[in-house]
């Protein structure tokens, strides 16, 4: 599977974002599944390109033109997709992969969760949505998702769209 990340390029982060984001990039390698990401050499964003390629796996690096402007051009790209900014990063990004799995990550990561589980409350996709909680650090969201839920603001079930894991094991009951 073509299993695209959405996540940091911020380095000022809980180590173990690191550490939990090697394993995930050696364990998609392991499993066969390519990489897709938006290309930042920065932040959880290099430590997943870097331990996939590392690993033997395939990376996909989708690049809004800013990204190379600024000299942040990822070095572990097999696959390089320039765009002209975030909007098409996003929408090649959801054409490239078959699944999402949502690390820590600020308001670019949230703009990317959001699009990809509105898009699939809309049916344009089915593809699995992983919300990885590393630490509890989605534990807020989950819980404005819920209250949203219970005010009548989510159609259906918000869990029906996106799968909360907290870990790797998690990750691939999700990708059945």
């Amino acid at each position: 599977m073509k299993l695209c990340i959405f996540c940091s390029a911020n380095q000022n982060i809980d180590p173990e974002f690191f550490e939990r984001t090697q394993k995930l990039g050696e364990w998609a390698a392991r499993n066969g599944h390519s990489i897709v990401f938006g290309g930042h050499d920065a932040g959880l964003m290099h430590t997943v390109s870097r331990s996939a390629k590392e690993a033997g796996g395939l990376v996909i690096g989708i690049v809004p033109r800013k990204i190379e402007e600024m000299g942040r051009l990822s070095p572990y790209l097999d696959v390089h997709i320039p765009t002209e900014d975030l909007t098409d990063r996003k929408e090649l990004m959801m054409a490239q992969s078959d699944a999402f799995i949502v690390l820590p990550g600020g308001i670019g990561t949230l703009d990317e969760l959001f699009t990809v589980a509105a898009a699939g409350t809309l049916q344009y996709h089915q593809k699995p949505i992983i919300l990885y909680n590393i630490k509890g650090f989605w534990d807020s969201l989950i819980n404005c998702l819920d209250d949203l839920q219970q005010k009548g603001m989510i159609r259906g079930t918000w869990r029906d769209y996106i799968c909360v894991v907290t870990d790797i094991n998690g990750i691939s009951t999700c990708l059945q």
